[in-house]
């Protein structure tokens, strides 16, 4: 099993600037030394989508809505996934979540039924 928990959320002005962060545990086995990880949103009333994703080999893949405005990393040592948001619009407005899958995909897949461990999410509120 994978731990998934994020934090960063909040209530930002347009134009501002937020770090989602999300820590996670890593399982103790050779065998799942290759894996993916990505951030999702879902506004209400929409589908959950695939914002940025990042694999075992530092690859990145982001989704053509948010190119230039949302750098997704990783800090190894702490075992955190980070997404920066530059330049925030209402649009992204959203519950942002988290989540991994075993397998080191190229570029990581950016689809939700590709991944099987998700965290709780952490609210992001966008005003005009």
């Amino acid at each position: 099993q994978v731990q998934l928990v994020e934090s960063g959320g909040g209530s930002v002005q347009a134009g501002g600037s937020l770090r989602l962060s999300c820590q996670f545990s890593r399982v103790p086995n050779s065998r799942y030394s290759k894996y993916c990880m990505a951030w999702f949103r879902q506004a209400p009333g929409k589908e959950r989508e695939g914002v940025a994703g990042f694999n075992s080999d530092g690859d990145t893949s982001y989704a053509d809505s948010i190119k230039g405005r949302f750098t997704i990393s990783q800090d190894n040592v702490k075992n955190i996934l980070y997404l920066d948001i530059a330049d925030l619009k209402p649009e992204d407005t959203a519950m942002y979540y988290c989540a991994a899958r075993f397998g080191g995909w190229k570029p990581p897949p950016l689809t939700a039924t590709e991944y099987n461990f998700w965290g709780q999410g952490t609210q992001v509120t966008v005003s005009s």
